[in-house]
């Protein structure tokens, strides 16, 4: 059992990151009220200073901690859970470790192959399940390496989605598959595109904003007209900015995922 006076703290490994948090108020399933996350910290999935975990987790959680890990990316969990053991070793704390698996959230899936969605859409669709309203489906547009939207019944079901490049992997494939093409960093902040782009870099943005917009868009449109009932529209994710002003009255909730990891606490009853 983790025990009353445990820190818990969430970690959703990524492709590109680890973003890590710390629950302030867990969550149960319950209502529509999302469990609360504070205290943001992220690192690159591919190299990381354990020595920046270390210190993070010395301010936010410096008593009997424990780390629920949500992973995309193996060989990055595994680096964070060395890591992480390190610092309980070196540093004498009580850190223990768990992983989030889809049994562990209160989310029913309904696809062919359940055991093949990534943990981070059935977190990110859990979340949504619980922060919609009751009697309305959701459908939950995530943005990141890739980009996801994917549908919740009215019932709370995942019924699955669409899986497409984020701006990011879109942007290095162009640079690595031409020789003259560059690779353009930042699409997702700043200046929207324009259109005619009047440089490379400009006609790249170009095609990658406006083209995620529109895939997005009729990505959404299709996702409507596949469920019954009129659908909240949840927008998460570290890119999200690139399709934002695509999705007029979208619910926007940046750590969805972190939020959806917070609900498997209630369904954690061991921790090893």
């Amino acid at each position: 059992m983790t025990g009353s006076g445990d820190t818990i703290v969430v970690a959703d490994v990524g492709n590109t990151r680890i973003k890590l948090a710390v629950v302030a108020e867990a969550g149960n399933g319950a209502g529509r009220a999302l469990p609360t996350v504070t205290s943001r910290q992220d690192l690159l999935s591919r190299e990381f200073r354990a020595a920046n975990l270390e210190a993070w987790l010395g301010r936010v959680a410096p008593g009997a901690t424990v780390i629920l890990v949500a992973s995309v990316h193996d060989a990055a969990a595994a680096r964070l859970e060395a890591a992480v053991a390190e610092v309980a070793v070196t540093r004498h704390r009580s850190i223990r470790q768990r992983r989030v698996t889809r049994e562990h959230l209160p989310l029913e899936v309904d696809v062919d192959e359940p055991s093949r969605v990534g943990i981070d859409r059935l977190a990110a669709a859990a979340a949504a399940a619980v922060a919609k309203a009751p009697d309305r489906p959701a459908i939950v547009v995530d943005c990141g390496t890739a980009t996801t939207v994917d549908l919740v019944s009215a019932d709370g079901r995942f019924l699955g989605g669409a899986i497409l490049p984020g701006p990011e992997l879109l942007s290095r494939a162009l640079a690595e598959g031409t020789s003259r093409l560059p690779a353009v960093a930042d699409l997702d902040r700043g200046l929207p595109p324009v259109m005619p782009g009047r440089s490379t870099q400009a006609a790249i943005a170009a095609g990658i904003g406006f083209g995620m917009r529109g895939a997005v868009a009729r990505l959404v449109a299709e996702a409507v007209q596949a469920v019954d009932g009129e659908p909240e529209i949840f927008l998460t994710g570290g890119s999200r900015g690139i399709v934002r002003d695509a999705l007029p009255g979208a619910i926007e909730i940046p750590d969805l995922v972190l939020h959806g990891i917070a609900l498997a606490v209630g369904r954690l009853h061991s921790v090893r």
